[in-house]
């Protein structure tokens, strides 16, 4: 396990968490598929989390736990913090405000319905770190009869990462049946 993914806790969501999660999501969204559109605002999409997918699915975070490259320091907007980053020796660089608890900060989503694991997102400098592998461990634990997802047929990489774990392509649409209207795959587990 690569020593970034020991640093972060994978707990299941609450609704403190709402909003960072949400933030994972649209930046998670927009960097890995920036040729789909997506059907809702991001208000929406903050509003959907919130009120539908932490209190009415079973959401896990991942969470940072130790100190890394990343520093939380305080702003003076009541519940935000700065995220500062190292940028070099003895240099500092304040690279966004994020809705965080104490010095942790909100670095991956999954959502599952049932045997659907119906969404997986980490915050893009967060991927390639084993936060992945350890959702997915996590999803067939749970779901050990079997697991499916749907993803875009233009997210190669998200293919890889699922074949590499056991998933096989079962079905391919042209996307009639997805909000985004974009052509998808659905992916099949079995033990």
């Amino acid at each position: 396990m690569n020593d970034d993914a020991q640093d972060v806790t994978i707990r299941r969501a609450t609704p403190a968490d709402a909003a960072a999660a949400a933030d994972v999501w649209l930046r998670s969204f927009d960097a890995a598929l920036p040729t789909v559109v997506r059907p809702r605002s991001d208000d929406e999409v903050r509003d959907y989390i919130r009120d539908v997918v932490v209190p009415l699915r079973e959401t896990w975070v991942a969470e940072t736990t130790g100190p890394g490259k990343r520093e939380v320091a305080e702003t003076t907007d009541p519940g935000k913090r700065e995220v500062v980053e190292t940028t070099g020796p003895g240099k500092r660089e304040v690279v966004g405000a994020r809705e965080v608890a104490g010095a942790r900060e909100i670095v991956g989503i999954m959502v599952l319905d049932g045997d659907l694991l119906s969404q997986l997102y980490l915050a893009p400098d967060w991927r390639g770190r084993g936060i992945g592998d350890r959702f997915v461990a996590l999803a067939k634990e749970r779901s050990p009869r079997g697991l499916q997802l749907w993803t875009f047929q233009v997210n190669k990489p998200a293919h890889r990462f699922y074949e590499r774990h056991g998933f096989v392509a079962v079905e391919h649409t042209d996307g009639r049946g997805n909000e985004e209207r974009e052509p998808d795959v659905r992916y099949v587990w079995r033990p």
